[in-house]
């Protein structure tokens, strides 16, 4: 795969410029300033209370929150990284995939102030953005890259820079969707899958014995678990969960953590690579990476792994990955379109210019 606007024409852009990078593909409005390979700044609004009262992302609600907060979160993060807007060498943003009505605010934030400052617009993949962050650490090409978030479970082959292909991909369910409803069905806070890991960490992953068979193929499956935690918990009276949340959630994730390291281990021997990388919001759970870390020092592997301020949505990432991808040139971008369906086997493309209509003699 390549960048999101394959084949379109670019425009080269100072290699020490520093670029101003949007993301606002879901529930987080951030913004950045990256030069290079370096963050120098980094700001994240959160929604997390915002939605917390619905058990989950609200789309509609999310847009209109972007709207509100995209404004001072892009003046927070220039103003952390003293970078005022004659400095600008280009503005990034993620084009998709996500939520298409909060990929609409960012990409219309960004477009506006290309366009205003007669600057380069980089348009990003959000999984290019995630597998990006983890030049942050110095890696380098080829790698393995485990892909998984609350919309994406992947196994991408990162080839040079962002570009990749896909080597196994979730049949079902995404893992962090796994993580979110085993959380809902234990009772627990949203964000779901933070919680779940913080009271995973106290419990007794030996408690439930959950399926741990790794499918034959290479792709994921987690449909099957979320239904074998239905079951468990319906089989237990209220006081026998209470007693044991901490242990069954433990087991939960267990199960989850085995496939992904399972998969992601099979993959890089398959491959024949020695580098293996993390990258999603899933990165950040202390199970996964400490699962990961064992099973690569015992087959001594290289592990990659971001720090967490670059595993969950941010603009950082989308900095850090703009940087292998061509820089349209102004004003060419002003009809570039987001989407929002995963587009992670093909090129994004741009919206077609409308007709003019012809005019009379």
């Amino acid at each position: 795969m390549t960048g999101p606007m394959a084949g379109a024409p670019g425009v080269a852009i100072p290699p020490d410029g520093p670029l101003l990078c949007v993301e606002t593909s879901c529930d987080d409005t951030s913004a950045a300033i990256v030069r290079s390979r370096e963050v120098l700044s980094s700001i994240v609004s959160s929604q997390d209370e915002l939605h917390a009262q619905f058990g989950g992302v609200v789309p509609e609600v999310a847009s209109r929150r972007h709207t509100e907060l995209v404004n001072d979160v892009v003046a927070e993060a220039m103003s952390a990284a003293g970078v005022g807007w004659r400095d600008l060498a280009a503005v990034a943003t993620t084009q998709g995939p996500g939520l298409i009505g909060a990929l609409l605010v960012g990409l219309a934030a960004a477009k506006a102030i290309a366009y205003r400052r007669r600057l380069p617009l980089i348009p990003v993949n959000h999984i290019q953005g995630h597998i990006a962050a983890n030049y942050s650490l110095g890696l380098e090409a080829p790698f393995v890259c485990l892909v998984a978030s609350g919309g994406h479970t992947l196994l991408a082959v990162v080839e040079e820079g962002v570009a990749y292909r896909v080597a196994a991909r979730t049949m079902d369910d995404a893992a962090g969707e796994a993580f979110d409803k085993g959380a809902r069905l234990l009772g627990l806070g949203y964000p779901g899958g933070k919680e779940l890991d913080l009271l995973a960490a106290t419990g007794d992953a030996r408690y439930v014995s959950f399926p741990r068979a790794v499918l034959r193929g290479r792709d994921f499956s987690f449909s099957g678990l979320k239904t074998a935690l239905l079951y468990d918990l319906r089989g237990r009276d209220e006081a026998e969960v209470e007693a044991h949340r901490a242990d069954i959630a433990a087991s939960y994730q267990a199960a989850i953590v085995h496939q992904l390291v399972e998969k992601t281990a099979a993959c890089a021997a398959r491959e024949g690579l020695r580098r293996v990388a993390i990258a999603g919001g899933v990165a950040a759970n202390s199970g996964l990476r400490q699962a990961l870390t064992e099973r690569c020092e015992a087959e001594g592997l290289q592990l990659a792994l971001p720090p967490l301020s670059l595993c969950t949505d941010n603009a950082g990432m989308i900095g850090l990955a703009a940087g292998f991808l061509p820089a349209l040139p102004w004003p060419t971008y002003l009809d570039l379109d987001a989407f929002a369906s995963d587009s992670a086997t093909r090129p994004a493309k741009r919206r077609p210019p409308a007709a003019r209509p012809a005019h009379s003699a």
